[in-house]
């Protein structure tokens, strides 16, 4: 499950980030209504958990613009619980589901379920970037017949690539996705993944089946070029 979470308040994006990461979601936090927008328009997720109160750009807003692009992502606000006005025009303007804060972990959990269930039932099971396929099940990397297995950080590190296809990516992006903490300049995890990743990409090369590659972008970080 890949969520978008836009929230400014840390110790509440600490608090969700956690419990959804503990039940095997991966999470991209945005702590800005400018970032937040973007992020949503540039990438695809399953769920986008949106605060209403944002700095930068409100949440009804980027609801709004959101929707006027056709982006039909299933859209959870959070509010605080005085907001009943905003919650009536928030759900009006196309929003799926609001929870009032302060909330647990489960609810929000239990919501993001009945979503998907309305949405089709489930999530997306493969992410498909040209003739790459990444099984969510499996976690497994496909192409034209062929396939390797992921580990838990493999998968979830190529999967937030995959998402952004000749995107670049920093490390501390990738960090945070992946490992869920601060960038540290001395760590070299995301480098030895990315070297594992590549190696098992390359198993499908030899056999004439790849068309994509992760290309280092000097001083900054990784993009999933398509061939």
């Amino acid at each position: 499950m890949n969520v978008l979470l836009v929230e400014d308040e840390q110790k509440i994006a600490d608090f969700i980030c956690e419990g959804l990461r503990a039940k095997n979601f991966d999470v991209t936090h945005c702590a800005d209504g400018i970032q937040g927008y973007q992020a949503a328009s540039n990438n695809t997720y399953d769920v986008i958990i949106l605060d209403i109160m944002l700095p930068g750009r409100n949440g009804l807003d980027i609801l709004r613009s959101l929707r006027q692009q056709g982006v039909d992502t299933p859209i959870i606000l959070l509010t605080a619980r005085n907001e009943l006005g905003d919650r009536v025009q928030g759900l009006g303007m196309g929003a799926d589901d609001y929870l009032a804060k302060p909330f647990y972990v489960e609810e929000l959990h239990a919501r993001i379920q009945a979503l998907l269930r309305r949405h089709g039932g489930t999530q997306q099971h493969v992410v498909e970037v040209g003739a790459l396929q990444l099984d969510c099940i499996n976690r497994s990397l496909n192409c034209q017949g062929q396939s390797v297995e992921l580990t838990s950080r493999e998968f979830s590190l190529l999967e937030h690539l995959m998402r952004s296809p000749n995107q670049v990516l920093t490390r501390g992006q990738l960090l945070e996705h992946v490992w869920g903490y601060d960038f540290d300049p001395c760590t070299n995890v995301v480098d030895v993944c990315i070297k594992r990743i590549r190696s098992k990409m390359a198993s499908l090369e030899k056999a004439g089946k790849m068309v994509g590659a992760i290309e280092s972008v000097r001083g900054t970080g990784y993009r999933l070029s398509i061939r």
